[in-house]
């Protein structure tokens, strides 16, 4: 038979195991947990990084098209309307080739 002592330190023994067990599993749950955490607010921090530098490179795409619009905008040349049935610089009274009837030549 075993005596009063040597039970009371197996249950001691035993609640001892049994609690550091659990508070390892309970550690182990708020390691994962934390971890878990961290890695959410990570992702996040990264899609805010990333809608931040595409939308900067929306503005300068949107930029260099108006950029490029005013350029092109530029280039053009507008011309003036030209008269064709009117004498030509040093034509000195030179009638037009085609000329509608009552127009005076």
């Amino acid at each position: 038979m075993v005596g009063k002592f040597e039970s009371n330190k197996d249950l001691v023994q035993e609640l001892t195991s049994s609690g550091a067990q659990r508070v390892g599993k309970i550690a182990t749950l708020i390691t994962g947990t934390v971890a878990e955490v961290a890695r959410e607010i990570g992702e996040f921090v990264t899609d805010a990084i990333e809608m931040r530098e595409a939308a900067a490179a929306a503005r300068r795409d949107a930029a260099q098209d108006r950029a490029e619009a005013e350029f092109a905008k530029e280039r053009v040349v507008e011309t003036d309307t030209v008269d064709l049935d009117a004498p030509a610089d040093g034509d000195l009274g030179a009638a037009p080739l085609f000329a509608e009837p009552g127009d005076k030549a």
